[in-house]
């Protein structure tokens, strides 16, 4: 039976009231202590002369015990929370704002704001209420969250999870993961992002210790922690495992033996990336996921279990359904290129302020991503549906061309987007985007000769620029958007 992150966090403070929940530097709440400030939250919110039920509010999503009283207690109001990054930039902010009218922002007092405005800070300062007896959990079909997407391929879009939704996804997270009680997991993800926001759920709904790092630029600090604090898992970015790897080597692996699990996600993750990681941690369950916002972690990989498929995404998650459809909304068969769905209780109802009625096939999400599936259930994604290149009729993926072009010694990083064929015959065709080595010379028409027999001819850049760096979000996914937009 599926229940509210809250009621699964209220019975783990019946049965280890007395655990550790959530660490940040020197202080630290039990799960009873955790309830209790949930519970003054819950009320503070409640007092408030413009409090209505079902209402939303903006929170700044930091890694403090503010957030976390505050996220929890809003749900326990009957108050839709907005997650967003303290650093969100002023016309993301705006579009935010005005797309959801929330009764408050907390966390932005520093900027010019036309609604209510709290702080963080006064949710730490709130006195404890005795949280044992309470019984009062929201809906679950109530919207819980709702999470916008970085709009790398276009407007962001506000992603409407209910509480059923949310608390689907942590169960299926922590079955594939294997995640228990005794986990004491390492968090330096954003906790406005689906990613971080995920993590603190299936901590606290297994009732494991979840200790908040600021970031990954103090690598000494992190190696500290994992050793004084005992940490069990942690979770990151490729981003941020490519930081450590350069500023610390393979001393990650010292703690081989200590750390049981490890999820990676978010952004692409080569196959020899994967085994590098995997063969310095033999003992450990190192996973990576596949999902979206709107369908958070619906397909999982475990690179020892899955050494021979470590080019795919993996199979779907427990309790999930992923099919490949094709434009009319029928099954594809094994190995036929379409659009990857999903289905299960972890997938959104829909957007926010949106027609919904081409957002899924049935009960299966449109994920918006190409790819094939195989005979044994792995999942291969090619690319966004609306990043794909049509050159004469023939899709191309753009990861694919850029796959080639990086192992071309000299370049980088790159890039690819589609432009209108110069020679207007093809409608389509592939720029490159390169970002070159300091000191290297870099000739386009060595590149191209590079392509040659590696790559079907029509998928070979037919324009290329040169870039200082490529545009990525915050978890590393390029915004080809910005790309379209260059004038380079």
């Amino acid at each position: 039976m599926v229940q509210t992150i809250e009621q699964k966090i209220w019975t783990n403070a019946a049965l280890f009231p007395n655990k550790v929940a959530i660490k940040s530097g020197m202080n630290f709440v039990t799960y009873r202590q955790l309830c209790d400030y949930v519970l003054s939250a819950k009320n503070h919110f409640e007092l408030l002369s413009f409090y209505k039920k079902n209402g939303a509010i903006i929170i700044a999503a930091g890694k403090q015990m503010g957030f976390m009283f505050a996220y929890f207690g809003a749900h326990l109001a009957g108050l839709t929370v907005i997650p967003i990054a303290v650093e969100t930039n002023p016309t993301r902010f705006k579009l935010i704002v005005n797309t959801v009218n929330p009764l408050c922002v907390i966390g932005f007092e520093e900027r010019n704001i036309e609604y209510p405005s709290l702080s963080l800070k006064e949710f730490e300062q709130l006195e404890r209420i005795d949280s044992s007896n309470f019984n009062e959990f929201p809906p679950l079909n109530n919207i819980a969250d709702i999470l916008f997407t970085t709009g790398t391929t276009g407007v962001p879009k506000g992603v409407q999870l209910t509480h059923a939704n949310i608390s689907a996804a942590a169960r299926n997270i922590n079955q594939f993961i294997g995640n228990a009680v005794d986990d004491i997991e390492l968090l330096s993800l954003p906790a406005s992002h689906s990613f971080g926001l995920g993590r603190i759920r299936c901590c606290l709904t297994k009732g494991a210790t979840l200790i908040l790092l600021g970031s990954f630029v103090n690598v000494k600090r992190i190696f500290k922690i994992i050793e004084k604090e005992n940490v069990t898992g942690f979770t990151m970015v490729p981003a941020s495992w490519n930081y450590l790897r350069k500023m610390s080597g393979n001393q990650l692996s010292q703690y081989a033996n200590q750390i049981k699990y490890i999820e990676m996600g978010s952004a692409y993750f080569s196959s020899d990336e994967k085994r590098e990681l995997s063969s310095l941690f033999p003992n450990t369950r190192v996973t990576m996921h596949y999902g979206l916002t709107e369908a958070s972690r619906s397909a999982f990989m475990e690179f020892h279990e899955d050494e021979a498929y470590l080019d795919s995404v993996g199979k779907a998650s427990p309790n999930t359904d992923i099919q490949i459809f094709d434009e009319q909304g029928n099954i594809l068969p094994f190995y036929t290129d379409g659009e990857i769905c999903v289905k299960g209780e972890h997938v959104t109802k829909g957007y926010l302020n949106t027609l919904n009625d081409k957002t899924f096939f049935g009960e299966y999400f449109r994920t918006g991503d190409w790819g094939y599936k195989n005979e044994k259930g792995y999942i291969y994604l090619k690319s966004r549906i609306k990043e794909l290149i049509n050159v004469g009729g023939m899709k191309v993926s753009p990861v694919e061309v850029e796959e080639i072009l990086l192992t071309i010694p000299g370049i980088l990083d790159c890039a690819c987007v589609a432009i209108p064929d110069p020679d207007n015959v093809l409608g389509e065709v592939v720029k490159a985007f390169i970002v070159k080595a300091p000191c290297i010379e870099i000739f386009f028409e060595k590149i191209t000769e590079e392509l040659i027999g590696k790559i079907e001819g029509y998928k070979i850049p037919v324009v290329y620029a040169l870039i200082d760096e490529i545009p990525r979000t915050q978890n590393g996914k390029i915004q080809r958007v910005l790309l379209h937009d260059s004038d380079c």
